[in-house]
């Protein structure tokens, strides 16, 4: 474990009766991240949070938090946020909130001012006296979020937090995820929206068949799976770009908008740019050249690919 790592995992195994769910995974959760753990239905990632949690045990293997061998004492540092989210239907919404702040440690004062906070910037403070099943299920999510955080713990669990939110109050919790960060928490964030994960997470282990298949930062990550491919726009000549391109470059796509000519390029390994550049400003005049990086969803797609096809 570095001294920046909040939590690590290591070498963890969990059997379910003839079920691998983790084969053997480590993960290091930096301090003051944003975390995404990543996979596809039933690849283990469930598990693991579970095991942080200390809802169950693994079978081999251990947990190391801020230095310390987990203990239960450790689980009041963390806020959890499920899947598989419920709250009491027939109770008031304030009282349920109050009760729940209550069992993370809070005492009522404080546990009803920070609620009271939170309710207003959440626009639900109207809703305080209302019973649970009176909510949409949007606002009972925000609730949840809610009584999650509220007693500001050093990690926070995301698992699919942004499920079934409209546009705008998918921002506002993106919004309260960065001030949580910024203001130092650590988040552990597991979602299968890889959009998400390329606007939030700062670092991501991608778990496929109860193991861990990659980890690393997301941008490093990106790079190191970099294609060489490049988007030119350029207007000049008439004449198609085999016409002039050599064999170094390949041509992947090529089409005219809004007056310009735009063309996809994949560079062949040796050469790079600047050797596109030098060969097409010969012949046409250039607008912009871009690298294309892959996005995250490719980048999952095809590890997962990959393992299957070694299977």
């Amino acid at each position: 474990m570095k001294e920046m790592d909040l939590l690590t995992a290591n070498n963890i195994s969990k059997q379910y009766a003839n079920h691998l769910a983790l084969d053997d995974v480590s993960v290091a959760v930096p301090k003051q991240s944003i975390f995404g753990l990543l996979g596809p239905n039933g690849a283990g990632k469930t598990s693991l949070i579970r095991i942080i949690n200390m809802i169950t045990a693994p079978d081999k293997g251990n947990l190391i938090f801020k230095g310390e061998k987990m203990h239960y004492d450790h689980v009041k540092n963390i806020g959890y946020l499920p899947e598989e989210r419920g709250l009491y239907r027939k109770m008031k919404v304030g009282e349920q909130a109050l009760y729940l702040a209550q069992l993370k440690g809070l005492g009522k004062p404080e546990a009803q001012k920070k609620l009271k906070s939170w309710f207003e910037k959440f626009d639900i403070d109207k809703w305080w006296n209302r019973k649970v099943e009176e909510l949409s299920k949007g606002m009972q999510q925000k609730i949840q979020f809610i009584v999650t955080v509220v007693h500001e713990p050093e990690l926070l669990i995301f698992d699919e937090p942004f499920s079934g939110f409209d546009p705008i109050n998918v921002n506002l919790l993106k919004d309260e995820i960065f001030r949580l960060r910024n203001e130092g928490a650590t988040i552990l964030f597991s979602t299968h929206n890889m959009a998400s994960v390329e606007e939030l997470c700062d670092h991501i282990a991608l778990i496929n068949k109860s193991q861990k298949i990659l980890d690393g930062k997301v941008k490093e990550i990106k790079q190191q799976y970099r294609a060489n491919i490049f988007a030119v726009s350029f207007n000049g000549s008439a004449e198609p770009l085999v016409g002039f391109l050599n064999d170094k470059f390949s041509i992947l796509d090529e089409y005219e908008e809004e007056g310009l000519r735009n063309a996809k390029i994949k560079i062949q390994p040796g050469y790079d740019a600047n050797d596109l550049l030098n060969v097409m400003i010969k012949n046409v005049k250039i607008h912009s050249l871009q690298e294309i990086l892959p996005t995250m969803n490719d980048i999952f797609i095809d590890k997962i690919r990959e393992q299957d096809g070694h299977e």
